[in-house]
């Protein structure tokens, strides 16, 4: 793995950012919680308990965890909403064993499912669940539109698709010493890990370039989400963003 080099994110298309991203997530799957971990200096669980204190579920009793990874998300949200089923999907097979096996130690294979899946074309049927959400995997996805339009095909009217998120966009005095600690001791890190700091390069510049919390709710408004909130955390160096499909019966718009 220590060949690997990728190119700076800004320099891909979006063929290559998709290759580059199924790369990484299929190949450092061992450590990607480990990583997550890292990322956030151990912040991403408290993040992902922040999402889900504002969920709200109704007819379907459904929830949709897109690119789940390991199925953190998916796994807290079974456990915080014993009434509810949950489906995640992620493109990485390796990633899903490994988030299987999780769920099987926990006693949750009843209730969570998980299938390989591409967040751009979801196997699912309109109005599915009551919420939809992505954590930490938006900034890996060139067309961040389309995604959150298919997050929208499958939630129902009224209902919220979520974004969790990490950012730059931190706090003035802490900014900079931040922005060190992604692009200078994180690959370090990395190569103690992974015994590879590439992708660890590239997870940091993705954070980098992703956009900040105004302009992400503009995307968000874009793709026809209504009543967008966003919730800054940790000073900034996550973001939880919230909309709801509209729901023609309240008005929204």
């Amino acid at each position: 793995m220590g060949s690997r080099k990728y190119q700076s994110v800004s320099a891909m298309d979006a063929e290559t950012r998709k290759l580059v991203v199924r790369d990484i997530f299929t190949n450092f799957h061992i450590t990607y919680d480990l990583a997550n971990r890292v990322l956030s200096l151990r912040r991403d669980l408290a993040w992902r308990r922040s999402a889900l204190k504002r969920m709200e579920f109704g007819t379907q009793g459904r929830f949709l965890d897109v690119a789940t990874g390991t199925a953190d998300l998916a796994i807290m949200a079974a456990e915080a909403f014993p009434g509810i089923r949950v489906d995640g999907i992620d493109f990485a097979e390796p990633m899903l064993k490994i988030g299987r096996v999780k769920i099987e130690r926990r006693g949750l294979g009843a209730r969570i499912a998980l299938a390989q899946a591409d967040a751009l074309d979801l196997p699912f049927p309109d109005a599915s669940f009551d919420v939809a959400a992505i954590a930490f995997g938006i900034r890996n996805i060139p067309d961040m539109e389309s995604a959150l339009r298919e997050m929208s095909r499958v939630t129902i009217p009224g209902g919220q698709v979520m974004v969790l998120e990490m950012s730059a966009a931190v706090a003035p005095p802490l900014r900079v010493p931040y922005l060190f600690y992604l692009n200078k001791i994180l690959p370090a890190i990395g190569s103690l890990i992974a015994g590879d700091d590439s992708a660890y390069l590239y997870l940091a510049e993705s954070i980098v370039k992703h956009p900040g919390p105004e302009a992400f709710a503009a995307i968000m408004r874009a793709s026809g989400l209504v009543g967008i909130e966003t919730l800054r955390l940790t000073w900034g160096a996550a973001h939880l963003h919230i909309g709801r499909v509209p729901d023609g019966s309240r008005g929204e718009s």
